[in-house]
């Protein structure tokens, strides 16, 4: 079955905000003279973990914790990180070469759809995006395939005419779910080992063409 569409995973694929994330809790965790855990930091399934993080920090610092300031303060610091965050290396290669060979693109993230359009609009990016589909949409977060099959729902294709890209062992297991082939570009925060389920896995998008990505599938 012929390719019609690209099916994106947002955070740390096409936008490598999971390293924004990361730095932003090791910042507000030293401001208290604390260093964070990072293992286990990033979870085996999509969608919004902060609480969990605030309930730790919380935990650590103890009586005069100010949960809100501390967002504010975090989330400002993360967004100046992202004001020269742009789409991750080879990225917009790729999107130049799906538009010109006439390839659909989409986007099916845990994250809010605010989130995704909010930073593919700042650099540019959200009005190549045909299709979005979002955490907020959904009832279950990846490794669930819910916003896959919304995302295809929308394009109005069969999952054998879509090729999936992500940067997470669970993003790979909802795109598998959902019957979609699966592209991997590992994050720099999981083994290599754990993408054994995708049907490619590159150490970078700008390790190859998305022509030569295609013919190997």
């Amino acid at each position: 079955m012929g390719v019609e569409a690209l099916v994106f995973d947002f955070d740390g694929l096409l936008m490598e905000t999971e390293t924004t994330l990361l730095e932003s809790w090791r910042w507000e965790w030293r401001r208290h003279g604390l260093e964070l855990d990072e293992g286990g930091f990033f979870a085996d399934h999509g969608g919004d973990t902060s609480e969990d993080r605030y309930a730790a920090l919380a935990m650590a610092v103890g009586a005069g914790y100010d949960r809100d300031a501390s967002h504010a303060r975090r989330n400002a610091y993360r967004e100046r990180a992202h004001l020269t965050l742009g789409l991750a290396p080879g990225i917009g290669a790729w999107l130049d070469e799906a538009e010109e060979r006439g390839l659909r693109l989409a986007v099916a993230s845990s994250s809010r759809g605010a989130w995704v359009r909010g930073n593919l609009g700042r650099t540019g990016d959200l009005s190549r995006i045909e299709v979005l589909a979002s955490g907020d949409e959904v009832g279950t977060h990846k490794p669930d395939p819910a916003v896959y099959h919304l995302a295809l729902e929308r394009l109005g294709i069969p999952a054998g005419r879509a090729v999936a890209f992500e940067d997470s062992p669970h993003g790979v297991t909802a795109a598998a779910s959902a019957g979609l082939r699966c592209v991997a570009v590992p994050n720099p925060f999981t083994a290599h080992a754990r993408y054994g389920h995708a049907d490619l896995v590159l150490s970078s998008a700008a390790s190859m063409t998305l022509a030569e990505v295609l013919d190997r599938l």
